[in-house]
């Protein structure tokens, strides 16, 4: 193994499951999920001399992630179809019954919306990180969090304490 490998995978190590995380709520798939997660890591690879210069690379390669789930999404040539039941799995939150209802009222989103989202909460990036991920121009994606998180409220107001 290279020292190159060995630095790439002591980073996969370290963000591989956030990235995962962050494509699960974006897909709201487990598969798709591990899917997206696999494609931008490998995307990483690549490119990593570039991205392990990059002042934050763990946010370099969560805009390959948003980028590459926006692609798919674009694409649509997968023939899979998300499924009412999530499988069981270990949750560690108190309530694991909102982690659901968040989930499913995040896939009510547009694909940009839930990707804006994700980037700003879950991700915790910028209004700037999130424009630059995304495409789009600071002050769309102040109007579509907005706009997101209003859409979101209806199905989430009776859940949250």
């Amino acid at each position: 193994m290279t020292t190159t490998d060995g630095e790439f995978t002591e980073f996969v190590h370290s963000c591989g499951t956030q990235l995962y995380r962050s494509a699960l709520l974006l897909t709201g798939d487990h598969h798709l999920a591990e899917d997206i997660t696999q494609t931008a890591l490998a995307k990483a690879y690549v490119s990593w001399r570039r991205v392990r210069r990059a002042d934050n690379p763990v946010g370099y390669t969560h805009t390959i992630l948003l980028n590459t789930f926006l692609s798919h999404r674009r694409l649509r040539r997968s023939g899979e179809t998300p499924t009412e039941e999530l499988p069981d799995r270990g949750v560690s939150d108190a309530d694991p019954g909102l982690r659901l209802d968040l989930l499913a009222a995040i896939a009510r989103l547009s694909p940009v919306d839930r990707a804006i989202v994700v980037a700003r909460y879950w991700g915790d990036r910028s209004i700037s990180e999130t424009a630059a991920a995304t495409g789009l121009s600071e002050t769309n994606v102040r109007t579509r969090t907005k706009r997101a998180l209003e859409r979101l409220r209806p199905y989430l107001i009776e859940r949250v304490p």
